[in-house]
């Protein structure tokens, strides 16, 4: 009797287009942010500030609240700006948003009393952060070619 052996494949590995990785970090980010945030809920004190009108020593206000939404809307606009701006400008306005956003993560660690958590929080949202650099950074390019690929085409039929 003769027992079947089974056969072992590799998987295959596609390459990930680079705007699809792009909008895939953006969207960690923005989880990431807002998972801090709800969990943040949870701190003993945090409820009762809310109520008071304060949040992170700030007076709770139409302005106050504008520039949080501000903020927030800038990584989220990322997610889609990343999967459809041309990729001269998707790579440049990649570049400078997440310079630019770095800062504003290091905030949530500033002053706080919880700086296990915040400083995790903060931890992971720069490794995202250096990821989207790094991708942008890195953005494949291709040699130019002295006839479009559409020419070529068109002269072989």
């Amino acid at each position: 009797m003769r027992t079947r052996q089974p056969t072992t494949t590799a998987l295959d590995e596609q390459r990930i287009p680079m705007r699809a990785k792009l909008a895939a970090a953006w969207t960690t980010l923005v989880l990431l942010y807002a998972y801090v945030d709800i969990l943040a809920f949870f701190k003993p004190g945090v409820i009762k500030d809310i109520e008071a009108g304060i949040v992170f020593e700030f007076d709770i206000s139409q302005t106050l609240f504008t520039v949080f939404l501000t903020l927030m809307a800038i990584p989220i606009l990322m997610v889609v700006l990343s999967m459809t701006l041309p990729a001269r400008a998707n790579r440049t306005t990649n570049l400078i948003v997440a310079s630019v956003q770095v800062p504003f993560a290091a905030f949530n660690v500033v002053g706080g009393s919880w700086t296990y958590f915040y400083g995790l929080g903060v931890a992971l949202e720069f490794v995202v952060l250096a990821l989207i650099l790094r991708y942008a950074w890195i953005w494949p390019r291709t040699a130019p070619s002295a006839t479009s690929p559409d020419r070529e085409t068109v002269r072989a039929q």
